[in-house]
């Protein structure tokens, strides 16, 4: 379905991650017809892509998640990102919310959009932590000086004091190979300077047999690119 003439507007906290993943989710908006707007803007469909590190990340989330609702009372509003995979009821109960998709859906919204009407009940869309394995390539443009490249998801690290991995699953990367095709693609968009992104950057080749080094060595070779950050 095309939805030419349509606005969205999208917000992001939290981590340099969730900001790369924010633009990827953008993108599958715009292959669809949709003009993005500025957050403080009217639009048809507000995104917010939640944090939900600490009980501050949940409060500024659901703080937001009240402004987009209030921003455009027929507007649909949905809720992506940590906290909707780690208490996605707890997010269905915010007044307004209508759809609330976890971390492997968050990257396939239009899919859930319909006619864009108000749902009468929240939708809930969530992949269980077993089965969340899916990578799903991520790279930041358009609001920055700098592009924050996705190239590692998930971790395998169950620290007591963190919600992570439950949150964002296993740890898992895309091959050397695609991760410099992303990094020319920001090059492309005229960044000069990338910032390397992840959960855990130098797990960046556990789930293939790759290793981090080698992928900065590969990075190193594209033609342009005049700055790295980790």
């Amino acid at each position: 379905m095309k939805y030419e003439g349509k606005k969205a507007a999208f917000y992001t906290l939290g981590c340099k991650l969730n900001f790369s993943e924010t633009s990827s989710i953008a993108g599958t908006f715009s292959e669809v017809g949709f003009e993005r707007v500025e957050f403080d803007e009217k639009a048809d469909v507000y995104v917010i892509n939640t944090c939900s590190v600490t009980n501050q990340g949940d409060k500024s989330s659901r703080n937001i998640i009240r402004q987009a609702a209030r921003k455009n009372p027929n507007a649909m509003v949905i809720v992506v990102g940590c906290y909707s995979q780690l208490k996605p009821q707890e997010v269905g109960q915010i007044e307004g919310v209508d759809l609330v998709l976890g971390t492997q859906e968050k990257f396939k919204i239009p899919e859930f959009l319909g006619n864009l009407q108000k749902k009468k009940t929240t939708e809930i869309r969530t992949t269980r932590l077993p089965d969340i394995k899916s990578y799903h390539e991520a790279f930041s443009w358009g609001d920055r000086t700098r592009s924050f490249l996705k190239i590692q998801d998930g971790c395998d690290y169950y620290c007591s004091f963190c919600t992570i991995p439950y949150a964002r699953g296993r740890s898992r990367n895309d091959s050397i190979n695609n991760t410099v095709k992303e990094a020319r693609k920001a090059v492309e968009k005229g960044f000069k300077e990338i910032v390397l992104t992840g959960v855990n950057i130098g797990d960046f080749g556990k789930s293939n047999g790759e290793n981090f080094l080698d992928l900065l060595k590969a990075l190193k070779k594209t033609e342009c690119l005049q700055r790295m950050r980790l």
